[in-house]
């Protein structure tokens, strides 16, 4: 069976399915084919259900729950640190309720964070994750001006090198909030493929991910053909961030985190219908 798996262009998503990349180990009767975009379009295109196996932000998961279930390995959850705003100058958090916000995807969990942190809707742009940075600094995108900048990925590592200031850790915003992990991607498994097949695939990803925990060199080796600029030392810290624990299995805990994320965004009025996650595996 052909499972066609689409995951962010990053140094985690990489290491996390190097081991399927590079036909480390007998994935079996399945057979993997690798698509490699940014999480905003690979949550608009699951829509459409194109992909067997899926990156997808936990946000957009809110609006796919019907086509999709969760895998319970694969996770990118922030403890204590996840996505960030960041501008030119010194800011507070009521200073970018005001502001004109480049944000990387409005089906981003990152986003949904944000919502719930201001309390509103905000002026925004969306913006490539990994052009964020560099409007920030120049102030402006297509014509309009933007003052502060939603972050992810290797951004949160980088972004001092532009002299941009933090103006909310939202990992840090959240566990102050809710004393949990702040749950941003997952992988989701399409339902239609029925729960044998969900299941089995699920498995190798945890193989994967472990394969790559196990033989962290080569896998990250592989991880650094993705960091746009990451030298080793900070790549090695950006996978260990979002690969860890919390990858090979959301627990207890992280399937919590996701409960209360859904939970709270229907609270606010992000999201419209009140979503129980599903997890497989």
């Amino acid at each position: 069976m052909l499972i066609r798996v689409g995951h962010s262009p990053d140094p985690d998503d990489a290491f996390m399915f190097y081991a399927l990349a590079k036909d480390s180990f007998d994935t079996g009767n399945y057979r993997f084919e690798h698509e490699l975009v940014d999480i905003e379009t690979l949550n608009r295109r699951a829509f459409t259900g194109e992909l067997e196996l899926t990156a997808i932000s936990l946000h957009a998961y809110a609006y796919l729950s019907d086509k999709y279930a969760i895998c319970a390995c694969g996770a990118s959850m922030g403890d204590k640190y996840g996505p960030m705003v960041v501008s030119r100058e010194e800011n507070t958090i009521e200073d970018v309720k005001q502001f004109t916000i480049a944000v990387p995807g409005t089906l981003t969990t990152a986003y949904l964070a944000l919502r719930m942190c201001l309390g509103l809707d905000f002026d925004h742009v969306v913006v490539p994750f990994d052009e964020i940075l560099d409007v920030v600094e120049a102030g402006s995108y297509e014509g309009k001006e933007v003052q502060a900048g939603l972050i992810i990925h290797e951004g949160q590592l980088t972004y001092g090198s532009q002299n941009l200031k933090l103006v909310v850790d939202l990992g840090q915003w959240w566990f102050e909030e809710t004393g949990l992990p702040l749950p941003l991607g997952a992988n989701a498994i399409r339902r239609d493929l029925g729960m044998d097949a969900m299941e089995e695939v699920t498995a190798l990803l945890k193989q994967s991910i472990e394969y790559g925990l196990e033989n962290r060199d080569a896998a990250l080796d592989y991880a650094l053909g993705f960091g746009r600029g990451l030298d080793r030392s900070m790549a090695d810290e950006f996978v260990g961030m979002y690969v860890n624990d919390w990858t090979i299995d959301f627990g207890e805990r992280g399937r919590q985190a996701v409960t209360e994320l859904l939970r709270r965004g229907h609270e606010t009025g992000v999201i419209e219908n009140l979503v129980v996650p599903e997890f497989i595996g």
